[in-house]
């Protein structure tokens, strides 16, 4: 049995000790003995896991803002919670963030967008929100806007 098949049949039960056996061959370029099949699986789930992630602080920022900027009857209860809720998910978004989410992310700030609205409206019964995202990415991401 060849240790690609050995590999092969590790991730189907301990994906943690594939992970650290195909990091050690990675280490010693030992490319030929690597479970290419199952690598490949892995670094498409982990670039969508990390797009997922970063949508959605995204729409958290946007849903936070929205809530600032619109739900007037709940403003002076709620908005130092939505202020901080905008600086952590801010925090959280940028710290993870890389040039190729940052395009993925303009791509499609429209839907996040629409995503973040659907929210609101039915958080709040309002449906005032403008049909076109009103921020840019630069703006939601800077610390220091709020609308």
């Amino acid at each position: 049995m060849t240790i690609t098949t050995k590999l092969n049949q590790l991730y189907k039960t301990d994906e943690n000790l594939w992970l650290e056996e195909t990091i050690e061959l990675l280490k010693h370029k030992q490319f030929n003995q690597l479970d290419l099949e199952n690598l490949i699986e892995e670094l498409i789930s982990l670039g969508k896991r990390d797009l997922a992630k970063a949508k959605g602080l995204l729409r958290q920022i946007i849903i936070h803002i929205l809530l600032l900027q619109y739900w007037q009857m709940e403003y002076e209860r709620n908005y130092r919670h939505w202020i901080g809720e905008i600086k952590t998910f801010r925090y959280d978004l940028n710290n993870h963030l890389t040039t190729n989410l940052i395009n993925k992310l303009q791509d499609d700030l429209e839907n996040i967008y629409q995503s973040a609205v659907d929210f609101v409206k039915i958080k709040t019964d309002l449906t005032i929100f403008l049909e076109k995202c009103p921020y840019t990415l630069v703006q939601l991401l800077d610390d220091n806007y709020l609308p």
